[in-house]
């Protein structure tokens, strides 16, 4: 199976053109090397997949024959990333929260009514 569409069927990508983004980005890796998203991928390879600071990893052990469900996903691949790792992605993500200040964004259904309610006809 091609690389770009087992990572959209075991559900690390959420689109398939968002996979084949990534592998020509070469954020995606297959036992160690880069390359294009037709790249063939067999149970036993290693992936290897970029979410700054750390690279995440799995082992494929079967190929689904399209995307399955959530629930399905622990018995096609086995994580191999190291704890302190997956503790390096957590300290990242919570000290990227805390930058970001309430209230930034788009408003909330709450917030739109309020405005409306606020503004003169």
């Amino acid at each position: 199976m091609r690389i770009d569409k087992f990572l959209w069927c075991v559900r690390l990508f959420k689109t398939r053109s968002l996979a084949t983004d990534a592998v020509r980005r070469e954020q995606v890796q297959v036992n160690g090397r880069s390359g294009k998203p037709s790249m063939e991928v067999k149970p036993g390879d290693f992936i290897a997949l970029r979410e700054p600071p750390i690279w995440r990893s799995w082992e494929i052990t079967a190929i689904p024959a399209s995307r399955v469900g959530a629930k399905l996903v622990p018995g096609l691949i086995t994580e191999r990333t190291s704890f302190a790792d997956l503790e390096k992605l957590e300290v990242a993500r919570m000290a990227k929260a805390q930058h970001q200040s309430p209230g930034e964004g788009r408003p909330t259904k709450r917030d739109r009514r309020d405005m409306e309610r606020f503004q003169p006809d």
